[in-house]
């Protein structure tokens, strides 16, 4: 029983360090594109259909503009959409 109870605290440092480092990774993928530059989300939907989706629903998170669409080969998909160009972002995972 002191075994485990020894164990406890440096198992909760190790857990919270880990989460604290997954936080600053997080960060550290953002676009950091500033207010004034990003696009409207009438303009991204323009640019998304261009580009050969139909969007059902976008929203801006986490820098970026997160979107829900049907792909030209009527696919669903999930994806995020840079907020200054429109363009959709691949392997961008927040």
């Amino acid at each position: 029983m002191q075994k485990a109870r020894n164990l406890v605290l440096p198992v909760a440092v190790i857990i919270f360090g880990l989460a604290a480092s997954a936080q600053a990774d997080d960060h550290k993928y953002r676009l950091n594109v500033p207010a004034d530059k990003w696009l409207s989300v009438s303009e991204v939907i323009q640019k998304l259909k261009s580009q050969g989706y139909q969007v059902t629903k976008i929203e801006a998170d986490d820098g970026v503009y997160e979107f829900d669409a049907t792909n030209a080969a009527g696919v669903r998909i999930e994806g995020h959409a840079n907020p200054a160009t429109g363009e959709v972002l691949t392997g961008y995972d927040d």
